[in-house]
């Protein structure tokens, strides 16, 4: 991990030479947000040989490209890592929750820039906003075109959130993804085209709000919200499986024989599921596993409406969980969060479901 540091748009030493030491003191009224560049598409460039887009660039790199945030912070660059899709797992997730929190122990720091890669850009923010536990802004950030392009998206989503970071009225709003203008909140957010800028979107709830040329406007605050922390030094084992036509449960079964402690099943509609794959999630929780039934529809929440065999009523009178407005994979963060904190039994996860 290489530490860098800019003091308003000047750079004074490079990620690849630069040794970690201690942040200078802030200039005289002039708060303090830290970049932490993880990798992504933002940091990637088109390699002229294989013509692949490849890992390139640190967050140094990026910094240079907004010689406008000495306008607004003094900014320190953490090169926390280098391609973030490679890196993801509930360890390193574990790692950048520890640094953002020391990070924001210090008095001088407004707020922290995280920057990533977009696929899985929604579980890092979800995770963070339940394991972090500072109220100040924690804003991330990625690219949907890469630092080749002529349009590189990158510069401007950076420049918007340092502006975000040192915004008064950011505090106390969670873990926020700011991408095109637009900010949304940790817990609605979803990536919902592959390669469209405003491919971000909170739902049927919306934005938190917009940054425009002169100014950060909210317009509402996260309500559902809550605080989870890391006490395990091993995270379990929790799978996603999905419902489909001609699911039969096999992998659930095989799952549960070779150790796994937790499962998220991405059902249909409200949280409905054929017949097989009903009598594996009931041999799951037979055997202690807790379930939880997410769904494949972007909007709305899961139910327990429908009372035919693998319906969302059906399998929660059984014992499985209703992940709510949450999806497959967000409910997965929640569920592997909650079991390693102690919290296995199915009242204390259905509680943390429902809040």
């Amino acid at each position: 991990m290489g530490w860098g540091w800019v003091a308003g748009c000047a750079m004074v030493m490079h990620a690849a030479q630069a040794q970690p030491q201690q942040p200078p003191a802030a200039a005289p009224g002039q708060p303090v947000v830290v970049f932490i560049a993880t990798g992504g598409t933002i940091a990637m460039k088109v390699d002229p040989v294989t013509r692949g887009v490849v890992p390139a660039i640190s967050g140094d790199d990026l910094m240079q490209s907004v010689p406008d945030a000495g306008k607004y912070a003094r900014i320190e660059v953490n090169n926390f890592s280098k391609m973030s899709a490679n890196y993801i797992t509930n360890d390193w997730w574990a790692r950048l929750s520890k640094t953002i929190d020391e990070t924001l122990a210090r008095p001088e720091v407004a707020g922290v820039v995280v920057a990533q890669g977009t696929d899985t850009m929604e579980e890092t923010a979800f995770w963070l906003d339940l394991t972090v536990k500072s109220s100040k802004p924690v804003v991330m950030i990625g690219a949907q075109r890469n630092a080749s392009s002529p349009d590189f998206d990158g510069p401007r989503n950076l420049l918007n959130a340092i502006r975000i970071a040192v915004t008064p009225q950011a505090r106390d709003k969670g873990v926020m993804v700011a991408m095109n203008n637009e900010i949304n909140a940790a817990r609605s957010v979803t990536k919902t085209h592959t390669a469209a800028v405003e491919t971000f979107q909170g739902g049927n709830y919306g934005w938190l709000g917009e940054v425009w040329d002169d100014k950060v406007v909210f317009s509402r605050a996260p309500l559902r919200r809550m605080h989870i922390p890391i006490t395990a030094e091993k995270f379990p084992v929790v799978h996603i499986f999905p419902m489909y036509a001609g699911a039969d449960g096999s992998f659930i079964r095989y799952a549960v024989d070779n150790g796994t402690q937790g499962i998220v099943v991405q059902a249909v509609g409200m949280g409905n599921m054929n017949v097989s794959m009903f009598e594996a999630v009931k041999y799951a929780l037979s055997k202690g596993v807790p379930v939880v039934v997410a769904s494949r529809v972007p909007n709305g929440r899961t139910y327990p409406l429908y009372g035919f065999e693998g319906g969302g009523k059906t399998t929660f009178d059984a014992g499985a969980i209703m992940s709510g407005d949450l999806s497959a994979q967000k409910a997965k963060v929640l569920l592997t969060l909650m079991i390693q904190n102690g919290s296995a039994d199915r009242e204390a996860i259905r509680k943390a479901f429902e809040q």
